[in-house]
């Protein structure tokens, strides 16, 4: 506990800032090369996409608890730096936990209001036959043996959190974060640093729903659109924590990008698409060739976003908040245009609706067969 209060009074914190900024531990890059921060609940294609990406530095890989525990999430982090030869890149822990939200208080939201299509980390079964397979169900603590192969590297002792905030120190105006996960490192980042947001040069993130609507005409496709066909407003990273959504969501970024479930309906991760990825890279082709086919492209959008805007065919900008009130539509997303919103600190955000999902494809290809880097993999 000792250690905690000191790292929460203002001196302390200053001097993580000061004394940890000449151990960065990211690729040494050209001058001209697009700092980034990826805080994630897992790890897979979408990283290795800015980790191929040119003139990209990618400073750290945050994990944190939504899809997979935590620990079970930095596993796969580790594993994906390691195949990219990227060992260079540091993968972080950060929380374990949502702010508020839990298991037992999700279980408790169920049998008031209805069941949830989705739960990450508390999954147990589906409610309806579907043929995506649920993952098997542990405690935090445990990390199962990864079918891409367990890593050999360690991540590092800095706590996820306080990287980020003595990132943005150490670069002020210059670092995106890409979030794909749930936000509470934003959110406990935001609280112990207020300047953090502001310092940041943009937020990216995947999460929340609109009004998305079914697009492609497979079974997988069709099962998917059971989450939002009755909840259009329901979305997996912003219900497993909806207090964290919220203060992000309110925290002042010079800049948000959003990319909520609405245009992922027009991706899927075919049998095809996995075997073209296989196929433009041997170093990944292991990997990609153990991935469960059927899902949607989430992380993946968010990732070439920002890499290549022209991908977005159709956005607007909403000022966009999260419904944290413990009731049927706690975690709903929620949504105004330019001079409807309460002004309760909400940001006005670029919301990409849609995507060029066949220039995704090709994109997301030509990325993974660029050439790894001469770095030894582990």
């Amino acid at each position: 506990m000792r250690i905690l209060r000191a790292l929460f009074r203002p001196v302390a914190l200053a001097a993580l800032l000061v004394s940890g900024t000449a151990a960065s531990g990211s690729a040494s890059h050209a001058a001209e090369a697009r700092k980034v921060i990826v805080d994630d609940d897992g790890s897979g294609i979408a990283e290795w996409m800015l980790l191929q990406a040119p003139n990209v530095d990618v400073l750290g890989i945050t994990i944190l608890s939504g899809d997979v525990w935590r620990d079970e999430g930095v596993a796969h982090a580790l594993r994906a730096v390691e195949i990219a030869h990227r060992t260079d890149v540091p993968v972080l822990r950060g929380a374990v936990y949502p702010l508020l939200n839990s298991e037992k208080l999700t279980d408790r939201w169920e049998a008031l209001y209805g069941k949830l299509v989705w739960k990450g980390a508390w999954m147990k079964k589906w409610v309806e036959p579907t043929v995506q397979s649920t993952p098997p169900y542990h405690a935090p603590d445990v990390v199962p043996h990864l079918p891409e192969g367990d890593p050999t590297i360690k991540a590092s002792d800095e706590p996820a959190v306080m990287f980020m905030i003595r990132k943005v120190h150490e670069f002020p105006g210059q670092v995106t974060i890409v979030a794909t996960g749930p936000m509470t490192d934003l959110a406990l980042a935001q609280r112990l640093d207020p300047s953090f947001a502001s310092l940041a040069k943009e937020l990216v993130y995947m999460g929340g729903s609109l009004n998305p609507q079914q697009v492609r005409p497979d079974v997988a496709a069709a099962q998917f659109a059971r989450e939002f066909a009755n909840s259009p407003r329901r979305e997996f990273n912003f219900r497993f924590d909806p207090e964290a959504a919220s203060i992000v969501l309110r925290a002042p970024w010079r800049h948000i990008v959003a990319v909520p479930a609405d245009p992922s309906t027009a991706t899927e991760l075919t049998p095809e698409f996995l075997h073209k990825l296989a196929a433009a890279n041997p170093a990944f082709a292991g990997t990609i060739s153990k991935r469960e086919p059927g899902f949607p492209l989430w992380d993946e959008i968010a990732a070439a976003v920002w890499l290549d805007p022209s991908l977005i065919t159709r956005s607007e900008e909403l000022y966009v908040d999260v419904n944290s009130q413990f009731g049927a539509g706690y975690g709903d997303t929620l949504s105004w245009t330019p001079g409807y919103q309460p002004d309760l600190d909400e940001q006005r955000e670029t919301v990409v609706r849609t995507i060029d999902a066949p220039k995704l494809e090709a994109f997301i290809t030509s990325l993974l067969a660029r050439p790894l880097p001469n770095l030894s993999p582990k």
